[in-house]
């Protein structure tokens, strides 16, 4: 807040974003990125490059090296950034930076929102079943550098309270000798687009102040606009996963709400408890992770790991899930057989979700984003304060 004051908002923009920040969730141990620190503030497109090769380059650094594959071996790769697409893309940038190989299958995805790295892996598993005996390495992240508001209107403010630097790379692979020493296979993805309707394309919505000065708008209607697009896709995912059981209470509702129109049936909620031991929530906000607790009616357990990734990292977008899941592994809690459940919401209006079943119990590890802070995890929070203030 020191900082806001020195770069040129009114008072009632200071104050509500001071307030914002009170209860967001998020610890003063977050990061932006280098540019936001300088006085004034640096935002260039050589500080944003500089940005995206820290977190993409740290990040395929990590997976690299624990995993023992070599760049060359990698035969598609995505990358998914939302408001940062310089050319040449940064798809580009890593293929120079590690020197992969020239028929590469490379993709850079942008504009897409937070739920985009659902996508990304949706796209490299389908580039996976075409070809054969290879690897696709997924990149997620989005970048603060050029996309700070320094304008007033409040809509436009609350991006700046929530969205923080981060990344994370994934492995994907076909080779059937992998399977021995991978984490994870990839059951389902089940994808859901609201952009049809004008309310949900505009609910997110990067534009310009009346003063000239971009950032992007959140409306009021998002967390109900959420909710609708969690439900479409709820109800394409229920059957896949749901024990029989589930699936006959949820659509005799469904039959029941239709058929019996003067009734007043309250619409069943499926117990997605018996279908997941783990959720990884988008940690977008406290709203976002309280509705879903609220309406999926889970514990205060089953959510965890995405309070703590906000707290610990902020809102980084599409990486925020894989932050959730490297939260679950540091604590020792993913074993054989488990189900995963990540849900990303994002811009356009997206609601997308990734089921996953670990193939083995999964030990922390050493390159964990969690490795130095997890013994102090969890916080308790009350109203987004730990509870201890």
């Amino acid at each position: 807040m020191r900082h806001s004051k020195l770069c040129g908002f009114s008072d009632d923009a200071l104050e509500f974003q001071r307030k914002i920040l009170e209860r967001s969730g998020l610890s003063e141990e977050t990061y932006v990125p280098e540019a936001m620190h300088a006085l004034p503030p640096q935002p260039t497109m050589a500080n944003a490059r500089a940005e995206a090769e820290t977190v993409m380059f740290g990040a395929l650094d990590s997976l690299f090296r624990s995993t023992g594959v070599r760049p060359k071996d990698v035969g598609v790769l995505v990358v998914n950034c939302s408001l940062f697409n310089p050319t040449p893309s940064l798809s580009a940038m890593i293929v120079n930076k590690y020197k992969l190989r020239g028929n590469v299958r490379s993709f850079n995805l942008g504009g897409m929102g937070c739920s985009a790295g659902v996508i990304a892996v949706d796209l490299a598993r389908d580039m996976l079943q075409v070809h054969r005996g290879t690897y696709a390495v997924v990149v997620s992240t989005e970048n603060i550098t050029q996309n700070w508001y320094f304008g007033n209107r409040k809509s436009m403010l609350i991006p700046n309270c929530l969205f923080r630097v981060g990344g994370a790379a994934v492995l994907l692979s076909n080779r059937g000798g992998d399977r021995r020493r991978a984490k994870y296979v990839l059951r389902h993805v089940v994808r859901t687009h609201k952009g049809a309707d004008d309310r949900a394309f505009n609910c997110v919505y990067q534009e310009q102040d009346g003063e000239g000065k971009t950032g992007v708008s959140l409306s009021k209607d998002l967390m109900a606009i959420a909710g609708g697009a969690l439900k479409t896709n709820i109800t394409t995912l229920g059957p896949l996963v749901l024990p029989v059981s589930e699936q006959l209470l949820f659509f005799a509702t469904l039959v029941a709400k239709k058929l019996l129109v003067s009734a007043k049936t309250k619409p069943y909620i499926p117990d997605f408890k018996l279908a997941f031991e783990h959720f990884c929530i988008h940690a977008g906000g406290r709203a976002v992770i309280d509705e879903l607790e609220k309406n999926l009616q889970l514990s205060p357990a089953h959510v965890e790991a995405s309070r703590m990734t906000l707290h610990r990292f902020g809102n980084t977008s599409s990486s925020s899930i894989w932050y959730e899941l490297a939260y679950m592994e540091a604590k020792g809690r993913v074993r054989r057989g488990h189900r995963v459940w990540q849900i990303a919401f994002g811009s356009g209006f997206k609601c997308n979700s990734a089921v996953w079943h670990a193939l083995r119990n999964v030990k922390p590890s050493p390159d964990s984003p969690w490795e130095d802070c997890i013994d102090r995890y969890p916080v308790e929070l009350v109203d987004g304060f730990p509870a201890h203030q």
